[in-house]
């Protein structure tokens, strides 16, 4: 099936020429990524790969709209971002980007329920029954209805990454970054976070970039890309 057809922008992930320097202008100048092209359309699944210290958490900083690139361009959701201020991009990350991390990033004190409310409040300012229906809808949809109430303390690591993971869908994301998710889960627990990671693509049309260092989990994607020194190859 032809994925492309099914998005309104052609890309919801379009790198051209992107390079990122640090130290820019100084002796020690130092570029990091090299010349990044590739593209992602909607609902496709891809691994990214590489040895540490080879780029990839500069590459989802960058497409996660957290770092600016020093040359090229990048596009989400077929919006231009490297003319966007910083206000700008921070309403496109809201609203267009997920990010699900090796480390949940839950508030321990508060409940499942109120951690997926979380990222809506930010954007409406108060509570609502809506909100709290979308939030319980999400803890549903990753298997957790019986925990709503329950703090995230008290859970454990692949309950809490499938509270991440249904955080991270909140405000219906095209793009959802997800940077190690199952790399601190015992093997059952991170075969269940990526199925649902495949399920929420697959079901939504959710593009996910899934950054991991199991070759058996990224077999099981769309695509793999690999960095090494800074360079997709």
């Amino acid at each position: 099936m032809d994925k492309t057809n099914t998005s309104p922008a052609p890309w919801v992930v379009h790198l051209q020429d992107v390079c990122k320097s640090f130290n820019v202008g100084q002796p020690n100048e130092t570029e990091i990524l090299h010349h990044i092209n590739f593209s992602l359309s909607r609902g496709e699944f891809c691994a990214v790969m590489g040895p540490s210290g080879s780029g990839k958490s500069t590459l989802l900083n960058i497409i996660g709209l957290l770092d600016r690139p020093t040359h090229g361009q990048l596009a989400i959701t077929g919006e231009e971002t490297t003319g966007l201020d910083d206000q700008a991009l921070t309403r496109l990350r809201g609203h267009a980007i997920g990010f699900v991390f090796q480390h949940h990033h839950l508030l321990n004190a508060f409940t499942a329920l109120e951690n997926v409310m979380m990222p809506m409040l930010g954007a409406a300012g108060f509570p609502n029954a809506d909100i709290e229906a979308r939030a319980a809808e999400l803890l549903a949809s990753v298997g957790l209805s019986a925990y709503a109430n329950h703090p995230s303390g008290s859970m454990s690591g692949g309950q809490q990454q499938r509270v991440a993971v249904a955080r991270a869908l909140a405000m219906n994301p095209a793009l959802l970054l997800a940077d190690e998710p199952t790399g601190n889960l015992d093997s059952k627990s991170a075969d269940a976070v990526f199925e649902l990671l495949r399920q929420v693509s697959r079901e939504q049309g959710t593009t996910v970039l899934f950054v991991t260092h199991n070759p058996e989990l990224a077999k099981r994607c769309d695509k793999t890309i690999q960095v090494v020194d800074g360079r997709v190859v």
